[in-house]
């Protein structure tokens, strides 16, 4: 059993050929321009990766400042960066901010962990990041330890 393969009537060939040679042309500009070494495209692109501001007030010991921390690779001017992106990364679930407030319906415990503050911005699993800590009752001295060392550890008020 033969099948027929139509062809176009001679009329319409060239037509037919300008389409074809067009179509080759244009995948050959595409497979050229996808091809192309991505650091061409570099120093346009946004910085890759996690980044976060640390500011530490009232904490002691040295640990007061500013750092940068940048993750995947870590790096910056936090004297730990590496270990200050691991803490995060800890704390991370899926649908859930690292940086959230303790719900406002917590219980929490009347103990004073000092009067360490720290605020962190940036950004964090493509989000943006805006908190703040500080260690006036058991929630938030909690709160602040989970995130040990991008946050300095602290001490309670009166113990040495």
């Amino acid at each position: 059993m033969s099948h027929l393969i139509p062809q176009a009537p001679a009329a319409a060939r060239p037509g037919l050929r300008r389409l074809v040679v067009g179509a080759a042309a244009s995948v050959a500009a595409l497979t050229s321009l996808s091809t192309a070494p991505p650091a061409a495209y570099a120093q346009d692109a946004p910085p890759r990766g996690d980044r976060l501001t640390v500011t530490v007030r009232d904490a002691g010991g040295g640990a007061d400042g500013t750092y940068e921390v940048r993750c995947r690779p870590s790096g910056g001017s936090h004297p730990d960066p590496a270990g200050a992106c691991a803490a995060v990364e800890r704390n991370t679930r899926w649908g859930r901010d690292a940086f959230a407030p303790a719900p406002r319906d917590t219980v929490c415990t009347l103990q004073y962990g000092g009067p360490a503050t720290a605020r962190v911005t940036g950004t964090w699993a493509g989000r943006p990041v805006d908190a703040t800590y500080d260690r006036t009752n058991g929630c938030e001295i909690a709160r602040w330890d989970r995130l040990v060392p991008l946050l300095p550890e602290a001490r309670a008020a009166g113990r040495a």
